[in-house]
Order: C-alpha cells, then sequence, then structure tokens
C-alpha cells in the first residue's frame, strides 16, 4: 500500500480499514481525496486477501464533504464561452462520480463507519457504500441545496433505494440535518452506537464477522444484489442460476457444509 495524502489505510486480517485522514480540515474531499480513493478500491478490488472494507473518518467527524478549494479551482478554469464551459463541467463532475462508482462497484462488502459531520458529498459517498452505521453524535445533511445546486455524485440516484423516495426528497429540498436517531428509523443507518470508539468496534466486530465467510459466496451475494437494482426479477432469477451453475463447484461449499455438520467453524481460502 502506498502513502496517501487523504487517506490512511490498514490491512488488519482480511478486513481493509480505509480511513479519511484530513482531521484539521474536516475530511473535507480535497483533490487528492478524489484521485486516491479510485486507486485504493482497485487494489482492494484486486487483493484477494481483503474481503471486507470498513470506511471511517479521523477525529471528531466523518466529512464535511467536498473541500471548497476543490470548487473553487474548478471556478477559475471556466472562461467566457457557455459551451466549453458545459463541457469542462460536465467531464469534472463525471470524473467525480466514477470516483464513488469504484465504491459502489468494489466486489467487496464496504461498511461506512459515520461520527459527528456527514455533509454533502459525504452523503454521495456513504451511498455507495452496502451499509451504514452511526455514532450517536452522527448528523446528515445533503447540503447541495442550500448551495444552489442539485446533488450530482450520487445521493439522488442511490439513496432512494435506501431511504425511500419521499424521505429522500424531503432531505434533498430542505439540506435539514438528520440526527443519528432519525437515520436509523428512516434506514439511512443500519445501527447507532453510543461514542465514536463503540462504533469502531461495532463495525468491525461485523466486518470480521462478514471476512469469516466464503469470499466466494458474499462476491456472489453482493453481485446479485447488485444487478437486482436494474433488473426484473425473472432477471435475476436467470442471473444467479447461472452464477451458480459456476459458483457452486468451489470447494467452499463442501468446506462450509463439512464445518456445519462437525460444528466447527470453516477456514476459507482467500
Amino acid at each position: 500500500m502506498s502513502d496517501y495524502q487523504a487517506f490512511q489505510v490498514e490491512l488488519q486480517g482480511n478486513i481493509a480499514h480505509v480511513q479519511i485522514n484530513r482531521p484539521e480540515k474536516v475530511n473535507a474531499m480535497n483533490a487528492a481525496f478524489w484521485s486516491e480513493i479510485v486507486e485504493i478500491f482497485q487494489w482492494i478490488d484486486e487483493t484477494d486477501a481483503v474481503r471486507v472494507v470498513v470506511l471511517s473518518g479521523a477525529g471528531k467527524h466523518f466529512s464535511a464533504g467536498i473541500d471548497l478549494m476543490l470548487l473553487a479551482s474548478v471556478a477559475n478554469e471556466l472562461g467566457k464561452d457557455v459551451g466549453r464551459n458545459a463541457r469542462l463541467l460536465r467531464r469534472k463532475i463525471l470524473q467525480l462520480q466514477a470516483s464513488f462508482n469504484a465504491v459502489d462497484q468494489c466486489r467487496k462488502p464496504v461498511l461506512a463507519a459515520i461520527q459527528g459531520y456527514c455533509l454533502g458529498g459525504a452523503i454521495d459517498l456513504i451511498a455507495a457504500c452496502d451499509m451504514r452505521y452511526a455514532a450517536a453524535d452522527a448528523q446528515f445533511s445533503i447540503k447541495e441545496i442550500d448551495m444552489g445546486m442539485a446533488a450530482d455524485v450520487g445521493t439522488l440516484q442511490r439513496l432512494p433505494r435506501i431511504i425511500g423516495d419521499g424521505m429522500l426528497r424531503e432531505m434533498a429540498y430542505t439540506g435539514r440535518m438528520v440526527a443519528a436517531d432519525e437515520a436509523r428509523t428512516i434506514g439511512l443507518v443500519n445501527r447507532v452506537y453510543s461514542d465514536h470508539q463503540a462504533l469502531l468496534e461495532g463495525v468491525m466486530s461485523i466486518a470480521q464477522e462478514i471476512a469469516g465467510k466464503s469470499p466466494i459466496a458474499i462476491g456472489g451475494t453482493k453481485q446479485m444484489i447488485s444487478y437486482m437494482r436494474d433488473h426484473r426479477v425473472d432477471d435475476g432469477l436467470e442471473y444467479v442460476a447461472t452464477w451458480n451453475a459456476a459458483m457452486l463447484q468451489s470447494s467452499d461449499l463442501r468446506l462450509a457444509m463439512t464445518a456445519h455438520m462437525t460444528k466447527q467453524k470453516p477456514e476459507f481460502l482467500d
């Protein structure tokens, strides 16, 4: 693993702990963040030893969203021609979207551990994760509306299937803060922990449990769930039949069944 400007990455057993590491800037997402996250998740995807990812933020807050200095730098690139400006802005937006697509499309489960502020672009990020968990002090807001813009890096596309259309619209139209307990009630997070330490311990425990399962089975399960976002039920059934025609021949199935019958814990290969 390389040294990163915006992240700290550690491999703890089979768990990759990816931590946004700009606490002095409230973990705001600067230029390095957007390029490094693609590199990190490419490494995760290609490294068989990594079975689960825990994504967190250093310090008191998960992330305050996109760094305003980055927005200012983009504004400085704009000229007088509307057409060329539109082409530039579209290219920049697609680049940012690709960064969080790398998280969404990762073959390994990604668990977000959220404390303090989770604002703007940070909502886009956690929406690309498989599961979200919060400390009691977590606060969520789709802040783009207060900046005079529509969120454009995934929140409006991914959150409807997580919290439902109506609640997404309320958050997106008002930009209001949603506290941890309400986030749990609307399904934005799976569980709320008393504080940051309990949050990290709890999420790591869940990640460890997932890491103990067959990586073939976990990968297949994630692929099937993701496939069903854009397909009909009969398409999904056809797809899983084809998928498992190959994957059920894995030695993991025999190992898991033997372990179940002998009441032992299975140890799966990476």
